[in-house]
């Protein structure tokens, strides 16, 4: 790396630099005897993976490489599942739900797998994640809380929460409802009759060889918490995550700041340093709501990835992460032209405005040469009036007309996206686009329109088009006046043109669309 670019990378107000640095400051000589920056990030395997996972693996990536920009110290990043979890509800979206209420309150790990493929729930799980992380090429060490249970990784940190039992309970005991109180304990002990992980009260009888007791079925248990026999509450887990494994750095949302803050002061207790930490806010519906799974109000990685590109998603996960943003269907199209705007105006940059560039950290500084002719908004608008039925070799034909050398093989990626504007157009414009009838003002300008496009050449450049559609906006029609702004004539275009309340650039579209083609748009217009 270059001294300008790293001094640029100090200086650089992008929020992956200013997290960086903070890990710097946490380390200006690195750490003893040359160890690693720790990364960290949490997923729950009770469930398949999804959004949040993307982004907050997505995110911590960006971190990591701002930093290996300012520093030469090593770094890993952990992807811990935790997967000796108790489950405490049957998803919904899975086969043999009876199979899985069955085992209600054992660790993840230890249910059978519902689809049969795995030697469990979690395995399974688990296994999504990992192919899940290896498409998008993200770099990291997985780590299974149950493997690090059972191996004996914890079990000095797990000695440590009983030596600080009521050390912890001083922190936690406050923060929890009269009821929880009463049967709060840190340690979570399997039962060695019903594999439930047990929510009871826990006596701590030999902190130094790590044994406890509690009641289970009525009886008195005298047990290990090591080897997998116990497990701990979310919030000391957490703690005694980042102390085991020496985390420096973990984001999470909004929602989990409490959890921080008391996950942060037992760490502490159990004499580690807590990571530095990054809050991110929370995705909101389209109604602006707090996105719930358990609703369904929310839209998936696999829906996402299906009408845009990796890049587009990675992009909407860069963009303000302290603000609350919707994700719906109606985001994506934005997203994926915002992408290709930032990642035409790269090459031009200084250093200082390419690392505020979210494409340099959507692609680690390698951001890829070739250029996109069309935005994906005029795709959507072509395949559009294209109809159900239109095909990849139907929108070259068009794209002919307006890109020298239109070719798959010469525009890749221009290729990919006819493919996701192709399946976007069919299922979220299609439904919703219907021409409405032109009024009186709106016939005579249409009119004129198609009789000053029919002396234009088939071949007319966009600009020629759309000169012709802003003279037309500002003109008078006798007897009829004419439109307050272009803005209304603009809208009177896309809604008895094209369907929607929102369009491209017109002259760019009847370049696209062929001069023949819209003025057969206008006549079923003035025809309707």
């Amino acid at each position: 790396m270059t001294a300008d670019l790293r001094s640029a990378a100090h200086e650089s107000k992008a929020w992956p630099y200013e997290e960086a640095r903070k890990l710097l400051k946490r380390y200006p000589q690195g750490k003893a005897n040359g160890a690693p920056i720790i990364f960290e990030t949490g997923y729950g395997p009770s469930g398949l993976p999804h959004i949040g996972t993307f982004n907050e693996v997505l995110r911590t990536t960006m971190v990591r490489n701002a930093f290996h920009a300012l520093s030469d110290q090593p770094t890993r990043l952990i992807a811990f599942s935790d997967d000796m979890d108790g489950l405490r509800k049957v998803p919904d979206n899975v086969p043999n739900k009876d199979m899985l209420a069955a085992h209600l309150g054992k660790p993840l790990s230890r249910i059978p797998d519902p689809f049969e493929k795995f030697d469990s729930f979690a395995a399974h799980n688990n296994a999504m994640l990992r192919q899940f992380l290896d498409r998008f090429g993200f770099e990291y060490d997985f780590a299974s809380s149950t493997d690090y249970y059972e191996g004996g990784k914890f079990d000095d940190a797990l000695k440590g929460v009983l030596t600080h039992y009521q050390a912890i309970l001083d922190v936690m005991l406050p923060t929890l409802r009269a009821e929880r109180r009463a049967t709060y304990s840190p340690i979570l002990p399997v039962s060695p009759t019903s594999g439930i992980v047990l929510q009871v009260p826990v006596e701590v009888v030999d902190a130094g060889a790590g044994i406890i007791a509690f009641e289970d079925d009525g009886q008195r248990i005298e047990q290990s918490v090591l080897g997998g026999a116990a497990k701990l509450q979310w919030k000391v887990d957490w703690a005694m995550r980042w102390v085991a494994l020496g985390v420096d750095f973990e984001m999470y949302g909004k929602d989990l700041i409490d959890s921080g803050i008391q996950s942060s002061k037992i760490a502490r207790i159990l004499g580690g340093r807590p990571p530095e930490g990054f809050v991110y806010e929370m995705f909101l519906d389209e109604q602006g709501e707090k996105i719930s799974k358990s609703k369904g109000n929310g839209l998936s990685l696999e829906q996402w990835l299906t009408y845009g590109p990796d890049e587009s998603l990675s992009f909407y996960a860069y963009r303000e992460p302290k603000k609350a943003k919707q994700l719906h269907m109606g985001v994506i199209p934005r997203a994926v032209d915002e992408y290709w705007q930032f990642r035409g105006n790269y090459a031009g940059q200084d250093w200082k405005q390419k690392l505020g560039n979210p494409v340099h950290h959507i692609h680690d500084g390698k951001v890829p040469d070739e250029a996109l002719p069309v935005t994906f908004g005029l795709l959507l608008n072509l395949v559009g009036v294209m109809g159900a039925g239109a095909t990849k070799e139907q929108v070259w034909g068009y794209l002919g007309n307006y890109v020298d050398d239109a070719s798959a093989e010469a525009y890749p990626a221009l290729d990919a996206l006819i493919g996701y504007a192709l399946n976007y157009s069919r299922d979220v414009i299609a439904p919703t686009l219907k021409r409405r009838a032109p009024d009186a003002l709106e016939r005579a300008a249409l009119d004129r329109l198609d009789t000053e496009l029919a002396a234009l050449p088939e071949t007319a450049s966009a600009e020629a088009a759309q000169n012709i559609v802003y003279e037309i906006g500002k003109s008078q029609f006798d007897g009829l006046g004419g439109f307050e702004n272009l803005r209304d004539w603009f809208r009177a275009l896309y809604e008895t043109l094209l369907g929607s309340e929102q369009g491209p650039r017109m002259g760019s579209f009847i370049a696209l669309y062929g001069v023949a083609n819209t003025r057969r748009l206008i006549a079923e217009a003035l025809a309707a």
